[in-house]
């Protein structure tokens, strides 16, 4: 089979007002950039619209080195209803350049699943993660100005909570001193950078509503606290139009297709593991008013990016899933298993058995929010037909819709069946959604029923750093905010060397963030890194230009 990135050079796209066209979106809203993706520039949601639209969520088993495809399977479900008639919108993240450069490579899906221009997308694409670094980096650079200029006196600012942040993986960026060699050059002080998805910028980016609602974040971020103790914010600073200025463009969805010409709204980038991991809401509900099914997924797997997704984006946006799709493979089950990757690809129904432990959890997990779930094995070539039916008939058995999913091989047509088991669950979709924790609830509160509901432990451990955050945030009235939870992807526990199915764990908090502005905590638990570092052997080695075309980055 060609390579991916033949099979999306060789695709013959659809100019961007085709397909603009085919989702009916007024002419005037469609800002193109070039012939192949576009910004959309609503200002308004139809709620009504929305309300009709079946919102179908993508996640996954925990992940390991098999990897599951899961953005893979969301464009060829897509593709799939797009077969069979159905009026489609695939609504994702944008990717980021520290995995694309990384350990990950580009996340545009793979094979005949895939958005393009693949390479746009992967890149530079419109700017947006540039626009939210640089929003970043000013308002850091503003608020250290401002206290330079008000060092001594009451109003200005002793601690200062944000940190500065780049789209790159850099660990020696975790941990830095600024100012250094002089007072002219400001004040020392020991801070660090995180990567841009990590920032709150990209968080308020996401689950604002406009450009007002945007503003409005922006002013109420959280930078730090003043000599008298008073919290200080960017409407503090005096700088909210300045920082909206350099966002007003990136807060609108970008348009463009799969190799089927299928609409796709690709918009923001949260990372699942140390942010809230799911796309723009702004994108989602465009894509709910323009489309009769939405396809969206959430970063990692039901414990991280699922549970954010329910528990934040849907809980802030009033939007109800009508079921959720859990994504496998042969692969990844078995090495869940105990197999080794030498092994993982021979018929094994020892290690199967056994890695549907993992499977389970994640169908229980989905449970809990009241979701249909769809289980759906992402096909590879070497895949035991026995094996797959020994699957579809345990799902059967475990209350579980199951289907295959072919798309990589075969495109649309190899979705075919799985698309129509969605369509089957949407007809009765689910119940409004359950949520974890109740907003009334303390921060512990909700951090431990996470642990309990979600991944299965006894509760948290709080750090002094936590427990001097939380009463911080009781001080600032702050508590009925939700919370997100930064923890490992490979493990239900904070340790990647466990793996939490038997339970009988803690999840240790060693710190507390606070995003005043998007809404939400963040607890930084076990030793997750804000800041992700490079591989031995970056993904950057393979990236090359050859002939004028950008090779190396699927």
């Amino acid at each position: 089979m060609k390579s991916d990135y033949e099979i999306a050079n060789e695709n013959s796209m659809s100019p961007i007002s085709a397909i603009a066209a085919e989702m009916n979106l007024p002419a005037e809203m469609l800002v193109p950039f070039g012939h192949n993706k576009a910004k959309i520039n609503i200002t308004e949601f139809d709620e009504q619209k929305i309300a009709k639209s079946k919102l179908i969520l993508v996640t996954a088993i925990t992940p390991n080195k098999a990897g599951v495809g899961k953005t893979t399977t969301s464009v060829g479900l897509a593709d799939g209803l797009h077969k069979l008639n159905k009026k489609v919108v695939l609504a994702l993240r944008e990717p980021s350049l520290g995995p694309c450069f990384g350990m990950k490579g580009g996340a545009a899906g793979g094979g005949f699943s895939q958005v393009v221009p693949m390479e746009d997308i992967n890149l530079h694409f419109t700017g947006d993660f540039h626009a939210i670094t640089a929003a970043n980096n000013t308002l850091s650079s503003l608020i250290d100005n401002y206290r330079f200029f008000t060092r001594g006196k009451p109003e200005g600012v002793r601690t200062v909570l944000m940190k500065r942040c780049l789209d790159v993986n850099d660990r020696s960026l975790r941990n830095i001193v600024t100012a250094l060699h002089g007072p002219n050059n400001g004040i020392t002080t020991e801070t660090g950078f995180v990567i841009t998805p990590a920032s709150e910028l990209m968080a308020v980016l996401c689950l604002s509503e406009g450009l007002e609602d945007l503003r409005n974040k922006i002013d109420e971020m959280l930078l730090g606290f003043t000599f008298a103790g008073e919290p200080f914010t960017t409407k503090d600073l005096g700088v909210t139009g300045a920082i909206t200025a350099l966002m007003k463009d990136a807060i609108l969805p970008n348009l463009v297709q799969t190799l089927e010409h299928t609409p796709a709204l690709i918009h923001g980038g949260p990372f699942a593991n140390i942010a809230h991991g799911c796309n723009s809401i702004m994108a989602t509900k465009t894509a709910m008013q323009f489309g009769d099914y939405v396809v969206t997924e959430a970063g990692f797997a039901s414990d991280l990016g699922a549970e954010k997704f329910f528990n934040i984006k849907c809980r802030k946006a009033g939007l109800q899933p009508a079921m959720s799709v859990l994504v496998a493979t042969l692969q990844a089950l078995k090495l869940s298993g105990g197999s080794t990757e030498a092994d993982m690809k021979q018929p094994d129904s020892g290690k199967l058995k056994e890695g549907l432990r993992n499977l389970q959890k994640h169908i229980s997990i989905l449970k809990t929010f009241g979701q249909k779930v769809l289980v759906v094995i992402n096909r590879h070539g070497v895949d035991d037909e026995k094996e797959i039916e020994f699957i579809r008939n345990w799902c059967g058995e475990n209350d579980a819709a199951f289907a295959v999913n072919d798309a990589f091989s075969l495109g649309g047509d190899g979705a075919v069946e799985m698309a129509r088991a969605v369509i089957d669950i949407c007809e009765n979709p689910s119940p409004p959604l359950q949520h974890t924790y109740e907003l009334t609830d303390d921060i512990e509160t909700k951090m431990n029923k996470i642990v309990q509901k979600i991944y299965g432990g006894d509760g948290v451990v709080l750090y002094k750093k936590a427990k001097d955050m939380i009463a911080r945030i009781e001080k600032l009235g702050l508590s009925h905010l939700p919370v997100c939870m930064a923890k490992t992807q490979y493990s239900f526990t904070d340790n990647v060397a466990k793996s939490g199915l038997d339970g009988g764990f803690t999840i240790d908090v060693e710190d507390i963030v606070i995003n005043k502005g998007a809404g939400f905590i963040v607890a930084v638990c076990g030793e997750i890194m804000r800041m992700p570092g490079l591989p031995k052997v970056p993904q950057a080695k393979n990236i090359d230009v050859v002939d004028g075309k950008i090779i190396g980055i699927s």
